[in-house]
């Protein structure tokens, strides 16, 4: 399994974000194929030119990472089977460690553990993520549900 390195982040600065807002923009037009592949084409400083295939996804991907970068974010790519510190997992889940270990240790998020450490795969932490946000619309949903019937003023 590959450990992901999430330990660096680095924000754009604002010509950095000038560009991706530019570059997007540019982007965008390609999108929309039904390709599979796309070419590039590469200059570098002393004008040398190197066109480059690409599957499609990857130019979508890109896309994405672009348009966080012109919000100004930090954007890192971690493969989906990466596994992940614990501390890295409860970063990403926006939790304490000792929160993200209790739910390790009931067993409501799967890891494994290397030695004393406990690893838990980007893929877990996501499907973990994803299952909380689905809960919590619902709970907001029933709650605005309700307000309404009761005339709360939420019309």
């Amino acid at each position: 399994m590959t450990t992901a390195d999430l330990t660096r982040t680095v924000l754009p600065d604002e010509k950095e974000i000038a560009a991706a807002v530019e570059s997007r923009r540019q982007l965008a037009a390609f999108l929309s194929t039904k390709l599979q592949t796309q070419r590039i084409e590469l200059v570098d400083g002393e004008q040398h030119r190197q066109v480059v295939e690409l599957p499609t996804f990857a130019f979508r991907l890109l896309g994405e990472i672009l348009s966080e970068l012109a919000l100004g974010n930090a954007v890192k790519v971690v493969p989906i089977h990466a596994e992940l510190t614990t501390q890295e997992g409860a970063d990403m889940l926006n939790v304490s460690r000792p929160h993200l270990v209790k739910l390790l240790d009931e067993g409501v998020i799967p890891h494994t553990k290397t030695g004393r450490h406990r690893r838990v795969k980007f893929a877990d932490l996501m499907a973990y993520k994803e299952q909380r946000e689905r809960v919590s619309r619902a709970a907001m949903d029933e709650l605005a549900a309700q307000a309404q019937e009761l005339g709360m003023g939420y019309e």
